[in-house]
C-alpha cells in the first residue's frame, strides 16, 4: 500500500471514528490499523477535545494520539471530573502531562475557581503552558517540579517515545529514550495555604511514585476541606520497586477518614468507542487488595458508589 493511499485511508478512518454515527467497526479499526499507523507515521497539529478545548498534539505519543483519535483521554475519569467539579472549585493536578485534565478543569471551575497543574518533565511543562495559553486558561498555575515525600533530587527515565507520559523514577535497566533530573518537594511545599484548604479534587498520576507522594501529603489531610476527594493511579508493581506498597497507601488514607473506591479505566484503544457511546462509569466501593494498576478515588462519603 502506497504511503499516500495509507494516509488517505488513515484520514478517512480518523473522521469516521471521531464523527461517524454509531460504533460499527470502530473498535477494530482503531485496534488493527489507526493506532499503530498514527504512532509509526505521526501527525502533528491542533485538535479539539470533545469538550471543545484545543491541544497541540504529536500522535507518536499515546495520550496525544488518543486525543487526536477520540477527542478524550481516560473517558471515565473525564466523566467523573465533569460531574465533580463546580464553579469556584480548586483542582490540583499532580502529574499534569500536557494539561488535558488541567484545561478541562479550568473550564469547569470557571473564572472564580483555580487549577494547580504540577508537572515534573520540562518538555511536558512547556506543552502544558502552550495548551493553557491556547485555551485562555487564566486560572491555571503551572509548576515545573516533582512531588515526593521529602525534598530530594530525582532522576526520571523514559523508556519509549511512544508513551512519553511514562516518565518515571522507578528503576529501569532496559533501553532508555531519555532522562532528566528535577528537584522534588512535598505537596505541602508546592501548594499555597489557600490551595490546600480550598482543594475540591486532587488528582495524582505519578507512574509508581504515588506511595511517596501520599506519604508526603499525609500531614495535609486533616487541613483539607471535608468534601475533598483524592484520585490516585496506583501501580503496585512499580511501587514495590521503590520500597512502597499499595496497602500502606490505603492505610494512610483510611486512617484519615477516607473510603476507597475504584474507577474503571482501560487504555486499550478498542475500548474507547464503547466507553464514549455509553454513560461513563462511576467509582465503586473497593474492599479488597489492590493487585493491579487501578484508578482509586478516596472520599469521606460512605456509600457503595460515588455519583
Amino acid at each position: 500500500m502506497g504511503n499516500h493511499v495509507a494516509e488517505v485511508l488513515a484520514s478517512l478512518g480518523h473522521w469516521y471514528v471521531r464523527h461517524g454515527p454509531g460504533s460499527l467497526g470502530k473498535a477494530s479499526l482503531v485496534a488493527d490499523y489507526l493506532n499503530s499507523r498514527l504512532r509509526d507515521h505521526p501527525r502533528q497539529g491542533v485538535v479539539r477535545s470533545r469538550a471543545g478545548d484545543r491541544f497541540v498534539v504529536d500522535t507518536q505519543d499515546l495520550i496525544q494520539r488518543y486525543l487526536y483519535l477520540f477527542g478524550v483521554w481516560e473517558p471515565h475519569m473525564t466523566g467523573w471530573l465533569r460531574r465533580r467539579l463546580r464553579l469556584g472549585d480548586t483542582f490540583v493536578d499532580v502529574g499534569a502531562n500536557i494539561g488535558y485534565f488541567s484545561v478541562l478543569a479550568s473550564r469547569l471551575v470557571g473564572s472564580e475557581g483555580h487549577v494547580v497543574a504540577i508537572e515534573a518533565s520540562p518538555v511536558f511543562h512547556q506543552s502544558l503552558l502552550r495548551n493553557v495559553r491556547l485555551n485562555g486558561c487564566h486560572n491555571v498555575r503551572a509548576i515545573n517540579t516533582a512531588v515526593s515525600g521529602k525534598r530530594e533530587l530525582l532522576e526520571f527515565v523514559l523508556a519509549s517515545d511512544y508513551n512519553m507520559g511514562a516518565n518515571s523514577i522507578v528503576p529501569y535497566d532496559g533501553p532508555v529514550a531519555s532522562t532528566f533530573e528535577v528537584e522534588a518537594r512535598p505537596l505541602a511545599e508546592v501548594l499555597t495555604a489557600t490551595e490546600i484548604t480550598a482543594a475540591r479534587v486532587i488528582k495524582i498520576d505519578v507512574e509508581g511514585a504515588e506511595g511517596s507522594v501520599v506519604r508526603g501529603m499525609a500531614p495535609l489531610l486533616g487541613r483539607l476541606r471535608s468534601d475533598v476527594e483524592i484520585t490516585v493511579e496506583v501501580t503496585p508493581d512499580r511501587m514495590a520497586k521503590l520500597g512502597d506498597s499499595a496497602e500502606e497507601l490505603l492505610s494512610t488514607m483510611r486512617d484519615h477518614g477516607f473510603h476507597v473506591y475504584r474507577l474503571a479505566n482501560d487504555y486499550a484503544p478498542e475500548s474507547y468507542p464503547a466507553a464514549l457511546r455509553g454513560r461513563s462509569s462511576v467509582p465503586v466501593r473497593w474492599r479488597g487488595p489492590v493487585v493491579g494498576e487501578s484508578d482509586l478515588v478516596f472520599s469521606r462519603v460512605d456509600a457503595e458508589t460515588l455519583p
